[in-house]
């Protein structure tokens, strides 16, 4: 809370004392404002520019972590393209060998029955 606010909060609060007291309002006044700063004082409190500078620091953060997010995403995913492609390459020369193998064999029995 700001000076002004807590000098407004003091004067308010002595204002509202009964009439019986209002012959020691400008005393009250004091200690009210000195027990306001000293329990506010007290408090982990940060300015409002404290804040927002770290609410800005907080946003950029999270704007790095998503776009960091995505491609990794990304990444993985053409990673995962890449080794359906090498494995479904890898299906296809396993057929080649496998009809080589298979036409081997032919001809070999071929050459055997000759």
């Amino acid at each position: 809370m700001a000076k002004d606010g807590i000098d407004k909060l003091a004067k308010t609060l002595a204002e509202e004392l009964p009439q019986s007291l209002k012959s020691m309002r400008d005393d009250l006044e004091k200690n009210f404002r000195s027990i306001l700063q000293s329990g506010l004082g007290k408090l982990d409190l940060v300015t409002r520019e404290e804040f927002e500078v770290q609410q800005a620091v907080l946003r950029r953060t999270r704007e790095k972590l998503e776009a960091l997010d995505a491609h990794l995403q990304k990444m993985e995913a053409d990673l995962g393209a890449k080794k359906a492609r090498q494995k479904k390459a890898g299906k296809k020369t396993g057929k080649r060998k496998a009809k080589k193998k298979t036409a081997s064999k032919k001809s070999a029995k071929k050459k055997s029955k000759r």
